[in-house]
């Protein structure tokens, strides 16, 4: 069986690996069309089932992102000068790199073949070599363009602007909702804490 993964982020790469842990035999290429110590985005979130779910599939790369991320167990909410605080969620944080950087090891220690800088063509192009064809080609896929008649997907695009920014302030206390009215209207702030051994100086815009 040949399986071609369309997308390398942690969707295809977690995709691959769990795949491979189930048939080890079988060959899985992901083709990524960025380099490999590229990405986008500071943080990944993951909540305390999704942990429980990841250490259940694959110990090995659940055990690894533990030693690497922020953990906090409530949600601070600030709203017209007033902060709530909510608890006994059960949250964790990584940065986007270093989660990347795992998965890539992994899926490279069983065995799948990783492709990067590989500009994905139509889902089509790889049909005739691939018996199955995975798409984690992420929010402009391609591949759901290829199939909208049959995704049906239903974009509305507004006039929010969104941007990904770093600071220093740790918000290590909680997973912190900010949302402040000024005279150019709403701004609203998701914030969390993404520890400085895996992050990146950098800022990266949407």
């Amino acid at each position: 069986m040949r399986i071609a993964v369309l997308g390398g982020g942690p969707a295809g790469l977690y995709f691959a690996i769990s795949m491979k842990l189930r048939q080890p035999d079988w060959e899985i290429v992901v083709l990524e069309r960025n380099k490999a110590d590229d990405t986008f985005g500071w943080g990944v979130v993951l909540s305390d089932e999704t942990l429980d779910n990841l250490q259940v599939n694959d110990p090995v790369s659940a055990d690894t992102i533990k030693q690497h991320f922020a953990y906090w167990d409530d949600i601070a909410v600030f709203h017209s000068g007033q902060k709530m605080l909510s608890t006994g969620h059960g949250f964790c944080g990584i940065g986007r790199h270093r989660l990347l950087v795992i998965l890539q090891q992994r899926a490279l220690e069983l065995g799948v073949d990783l492709r990067f800088e590989a500009e994905v063509s139509k889902t089509s192009d790889y049909s005739v070599d691939y018996d199955v064809v995975v798409a984690a080609d992420g929010l402009n896929s391609k591949t759901r363009a290829e199939f909208s008649e049959v995704f049906e997907a239903d974009i509305d695009q507004r006039l929010c602007q969104f941007v990904w920014l770093g600071t220093h302030q740790k918000f290590d206390d909680a997973f912190t909702f900010i949302f402040e009215q000024t005279k150019h209207g709403w701004v609203w702030a998701h914030a969390y804490c993404s520890p400085s051994a895996f992050m990146r100086q950098r800022s990266d815009f949407a």
